[in-house]
């Protein structure tokens, strides 16, 4: 069964939840005889995949999905052998080879006749034409969380911008673009997608659930789209959960599923540090094998960011959220401690490209202040 996100994801740049000027830079781009690279930044949930998803629609043609390759930075910090991994989506037929995924062009681009069918409407209402005299583009490689590649792997994009690609654009999505190198972001152009308003995440909870049949108690749209805070995805998200489950009909039950999902384990991490246990380890039996595996405050913070699929921004708004809910009984001093150190971790989250590193300095002044105020065990 189809997600929603993927049912009534937008098929027109008029569709998107952003800005009108906004939408006209993204027409504008797309229809240029000679489009310029893109760099998409914005918060979480705003459309910045479904904008590169039109763009590529748009500039490619009705088989664009043959001619566009993605790669997920984010994923590729997490793997071992990351380097070698990115110079191979790069040189598929090898790091000494002359052949790059950039300068390879396609028929697809010069001849979209050979696409029949249902091929879906063009974003912009009509198809991009092809220029006489000028070498259309085949190819567009996407680089989405582009703010995870770091300082290694960002002059490789630069060279390959450079001088390969004549018949290939690079579209770049990341939500801190000050973590992209000056010689990339030159030489691409910026649109910056803004937070979704809430009234507008409301009006689509609202037109998806009625396309859906699902019957909203009155004022849980509202709701949906203040947990949400500006993300569209998460508003639609937690609406198909609640939807699914059967569980739209009474407002109440928004705050059980976020509070199952994340804040209780938000809770428990903030609960472990101040008490001391920011890193312990134990040992669990794995078929034959005895693992060792990370618990106490470090422990929760990992399944916040795997099981749950958290980002490092995410993780400190749930944190921001328990902390002001006084849901944790703590002394006014220690929480003003707490809330400081916590937007020092915010601010420092901008500049990094290590995130996980930053948390984990935040748990560990909450376990420094937590054995200054008497509530650490050891």
């Amino acid at each position: 069964m189809a997600s929603w996100l993927t049912t009534y994801a937008p098929t027109r740049f008029v569709q998107l939840a952003v800005p009108e000027n906004i939408q006209r830079q993204f027409i504008k781009a797309s229809l240029a005889g000679d489009p310029p690279h893109l760099l998409i930044t914005g918060p979480a949930g705003v459309g910045k995949t479904a904008a590169w998803r039109l763009v590529a629609r748009q500039i490619l043609g009705p088989g664009w999905k043959s001619t566009c390759h993605i790669l997920q930075a984010r994923d590729l910090a997490r793997q071992s052998g990351a380097m070698k991994k990115f110079e191979d989506f790069l040189r598929p037929v090898g790091q000494h080879s002359k052949d790059t995924l950039a300068s390879r062009t396609s028929l697809d681009a010069f001849d979209r006749n050979m696409w029949e069918g249902d091929v879906g409407e063009a974003p912009c209402g009509e198809e991009t034409p092809i220029h006489e005299g000028r070498a259309p583009v085949s190819r567009l490689i996407i680089i989405e969380d582009a703010d995870h590649l770091g300082p290694r792997r960002q002059p490789y994009l630069r060279r390959m911008m450079e001088s390969e690609s004549h018949t290939t654009r690079f579209i770049f999505t990341a939500r801190a673009p000050s973590r992209i190198i000056d010689a990339l972001r030159s030489r691409m152009q910026h649109i910056r997608i803004p937070s979704v308003e809430e009234s507008r995440i409301v009006a689509t909870i609202l037109k998806v659930a009625k396309l859906e049949g699902a019957n909203l108690a009155e004022g849980l749209a509202e709701d949906i789209a203040h947990v949400a805070n500006g993300n569209l995805r998460r508003g639609i998200f937690t609406t198909e959960l609640l939807a699914r489950r059967g569980m739209t009909e009474e407002r109440n039950r928004l705050y059980d599923v976020v509070t199952a999902s994340t804040l209780q384990h938000a809770r428990r991490m903030i609960d472990l540090a101040l008490r001391g246990r920011v890193i312990e380890w134990k040992w669990e039996k794995q078929g034959s094998r005895n693992v060792k595996s990370l618990e106490g405050a470090m422990g929760q913070l990992d399944e916040i960011m795997t099981a749950h699929a958290l980002d490092a921004e995410d993780v400190v708004h749930q944190i921001h959220m328990e902390l002001v809910g006084n849901r944790l009984m703590l002394p006014d001093q220690l929480r003003t401690e707490m809330l400081n150190s916590l937007a020092e971790c915010d601010i420092a989250l901008r500049r990094t490209i290590h995130p996980r590193i930053q948390i984990e300095h935040f748990l560990h002044q909450v376990s420094i202040a937590g054995q200054r105020h008497g509530l650490s065990i050891q």
